[in-house]
């Protein structure tokens, strides 16, 4: 009975490969008899301490990097969930995040040190002067290791709040065991993967390629954070060390496609993509497919409180550049309700997506009222506890009974006394129009207007918008003001930051600017 990654890590990867390459890093590669060696010698000194470290969280304070992979690891070892900061964000959030989190231990280095020691007291190990030579102690470990249930964490992911404190979702072992077990049943993974791995460290795809690497003995290419900038190279990466395995948020593969960039490496290697966080613009995504045609596409749907993903759709068959996907259908061992108030929606009709199973998240890190109010008890079952997780994302199934995404429950607006999602404008321009590379649709209430944030390499005029927009759009749904920006802002996790665009729009109309377009509208967060 297995309990813990590191038994895979140990028993089934590195047992059997010990000299294979588990990571590449800036070139440098790192054999899975390193990893496991300096993870060990981490935990052996965590271990060490004369602290109650059993099921405490250990912050990692440091850029994407082996070092990090190493760290993770060492948690594990400990039998300690790992939580990894972003080094990119403000550091009153990462104060917000240590205050509330309280972590026993932070790993990171000399370049970051001094900015943790200003916000934390605790213990803190450093990576650069940290002393590999030390003993292991493997009597400590496995310990340690017989105390361990599948039910203790394994992460900590933080994700924004409402009250801009953000919310630390804690997932656990099995969860991940249980989304595991349905990945390698359902897709075509082998025990010689070779992952092209963008997303930041703070991201559960993240997670999940380490998952990959650990169980399957998978190969990790850590593509840099500064190379979001040149996705060429980018490409070039996955071309040299002959990536098999994509796990991504769309918007870098809309970027690709837009630019017209897929056939400036040779990516005949890659045979399975996952796509997720995000629509994927269809129109995009066919480039990608007719560029590869012998790889699986697979749109991923789950928020961050479900254990990776909780929906799938293999692309399968075709689709016109102005249809969207479905989100397709529940991964196995995880329910999709689909609820209107607390009763289910009828065949066809929308409703909010609710989740239960084993991919639920524990809840929020030391936060009992966000958790309560977000992880409620099933409305359709009164006989026993049984926690469900509402989403507010609005879904319907289609004639072919797959799950299709309509938006989220706060873009549903009325305007001019019509019920209409701004999503479904978003994807019209995108998708249809053709026009511009991203765009957002918010909605003014007090001036009671919709309004269009598009960013584009030059601006495009109200009247030439309005015009292509007429055969496509009814009149009640027509943007009434568009703000031009060359960048959109865009969180670590490659999403556009939609709540950031709104504090920049608010700011800017307060300010009354005569010119259409968005100050700070090029920062990214």
């Amino acid at each position: 009975m297995i309990t813990n990654l590191v038994e895979y890590f140990e028993n089934n990867v590195v047992k059997n490969n010990a000299l294979k390459t588990a990571v590449i890093d800036r070139d440098e590669q790192y054999s899975f008899a390193f990893i496991r060696e300096h993870a060990k010698k981490i935990a052996s000194y965590i271990l060490s301490s004369n602290i109650d470290t059993y099921n405490k969280p250990v912050g990692v304070f440091l850029e994407k990097s082996v070092d990090v992979v190493i760290s993770n690891i060492a948690a594990m070892y400990s039998c300690m969930p790992y939580m990894n900061m972003d080094i990119k964000t403000p550091i009153m959030r990462i104060s917000n995040i240590i205050e509330q989190v309280d972590p026993v231990f932070i790993i990171t280095n000399s370049q970051y040190e001094p900015k943790i020691k200003e916000i934390y007291n605790g213990n803190i190990i450093n990576v650069e002067n940290f002393d590999y030579n030390i003993e292991i102690d493997n009597q400590k470990i496995q310990a340690r290791q017989k105390m361990h249930i599948d039910t203790n964490p394994l992460c900590i992911i933080n994700t924004s709040g409402s009250t801009g404190v953000p919310k630390s979702v804690v997932l656990n072992h099995r969860s991940f065991f249980d989304f595991m077990a349905w990945s390698f049943e359902t897709m075509p993974f082998t025990d010689n993967e070779v992952i092209g791995s963008l997303s930041p460290v703070v991201f559960d795809i993240y997670s999940f390629e380490l998952c990959l690497m650990m169980a399957r003995s998978s190969t990790i290419i850590l593509i840099p954070d500064n190379l979001a900038m040149f996705p060429v190279k980018i490409l070039q990466m996955l071309e040299k060390y002959k990536a098999t395995f994509l796990f991504w948020v769309p918007t870098i593969m809309v970027n690709i496609a837009n630019m017209e960039l897929l056939n400036k490496a040779d990516l005949s290697s890659v045979k399975l993509i996952w796509f997720a966080g995000e629509v994927f613009p269809t129109k995009q995504l066919n480039l990608w497919r007719r560029e590869l045609p012998y790889t699986m596409f697979v749109n991923m749907y789950g928020p961050i409180e479900i254990t990776l993903d909780c929906t799938y759709f293999i692309v399968n068959r075709d689709f016109a550049d102005d249809e969207p996907l479905p989100i397709g259908y529940p991964c196995r061992n995880s329910d999709i309700l689909i609820l209107d108030d607390d009763k289910e929606a009828s065949n066809g009709e929308d409703g909010e997506l609710c989740i239960r199973g084993t991919s639920l998240a524990m809840g929020y890190y030391n936060n009992p009222e966000k958790t309560n109010a977000a992880f409620v008890q099933n409305p359709l079952n009164p006989y026993y506890p049984e926690l469900i997780y509402r989403t507010g994302d609005i879904v319907c199934k289609n004639s072919r009974g797959e799950i299709m995404f309509k938006g989220r429950k706060d873009t549903l607006i009325k305007h001019l006394g019509y019920r209409i999602e701004l999503g479904e404008i978003e994807h019209i321009i995108v998708s249809v129009l053709k026009i511009v590379d991203n765009v957002c649709i918010m909605y003014d209430k007090v001036k009671k207007e919709i309004v269009c944030v598009y960013e584009n390499e030059s601006e495009i005029s109200m009247a030439d918008f309005r015009k292509k927009l007429g055969d496509a759009l009814p009149k009640y749904m027509m943007p009434t003001r568009y703000i031009h920006t060359e960048n959109m802002p865009r969180n670590t996790n490659g999403k556009i930051d939609r709540q950031l665009l709104k504090e920049i729009y608010i700011e800017t109309v307060k300010e009354n600017k005569s010119k259409q377009s968005l100050k700070g509208g090029g920062k990214t967060v």
